[in-house]
């Protein structure tokens, strides 16, 4: 049977379809790479897409809420150091909570297990103040070779039947944490703040189309490509 080849105007409608069916039933999907010829197009839809949405429909929904709620603006950025503003909204923060957020979602043993590892770096610097220097060294010394050890001891295990079933809820709960976590961007956080992070839940839902269909890198790709629209939009609002 002959495959069947896309046409440059059919990849669009093909990509919304199949965006709009993962959307509609999350499923991991065998990453095609940024090697692939395929790939570029693809991203620059989903790019496009992703900006297009925030800066057309969401924003300025969320900028009527604002100030018919009287919700505050976000303060994180006065938090940065000076001069550290775009490296780590556009370069820095993609490629962290990319690999936080949607790193692991194929669901391989090997990228699961950096989870905890992960978990317990982000402990060890929380307590580091309080630590001592040796006890410090020694216990992000083990938790290295426990992150790499793992990682080539289960690099060759597939992901597991348990994880593909549970993986639409996954997907969801990814999503709604990646958008919670962005409330702390805000001065004040309530239930009448929950809509302002709907930029980032609508950023969860692509990325994580973009991480499945492309893969990783393209992920990081797109987010930095959306921050980077986003600081604009806050320059050019200043």
């Amino acid at each position: 049977m002959a495959t069947r080849i896309e046409t440059s105007s059919s990849v669009p409608s093909a990509l919304l379809r199949e965006l709009a069916s993962f959307v509609a039933r999350p499923r991991i999907l065998a990453p095609i790479g940024l090697r692939s010829r395929e790939a570029w197009p693809r991203l620059a839809l989903l790019t496009v897409l992703h900006i297009g949405g925030l800066l057309l429909v969401i924003l300025p929904l969320l900028g009527l809420y604002q100030k018919t709620m009287g919700q505050p603006l976000p303060d994180a950025f006065d938090k940065l150091p000076a001069g550290w503003l775009l490296p780590i909204t556009i370069v820095i923060a993609p490629v962290l909570e990319e690999m936080i957020f949607r790193g692991w979602q194929t669901g391989r043993p090997r990228a699961l297990w950096l989870l905890p590892c992960f978990g317990l770096f982000a402990g060890l610097a929380v307590m580091a103040k309080s630590l001592q220097p040796l006890v410090l060294a020694g216990s992000l010394l083990a938790l290295v070779v426990a992150a790499v050890g793992g990682w080539l001891w289960l690099r060759k295990r597939p992901t597991s039947s348990t994880y593909a079933a549970a993986y639409p809820a996954v997907f969801w709960l990814a999503a709604l944490l990646f958008a919670g976590v962005h409330l702390m961007n805000y001065p004040t956080i309530s239930a009448l703040a929950l809509p302002m992070v709907l930029p980032q839940l609508w950023a969860g839902v692509l990325l994580g189309f973009t991480r499945q269909r492309i893969g990783l890198p393209a992920s990081m790709l797109q987010h930095g490509c959306a921050n980077a629209a986003a600081m604009v939009l806050v320059q050019l609002g200043s």
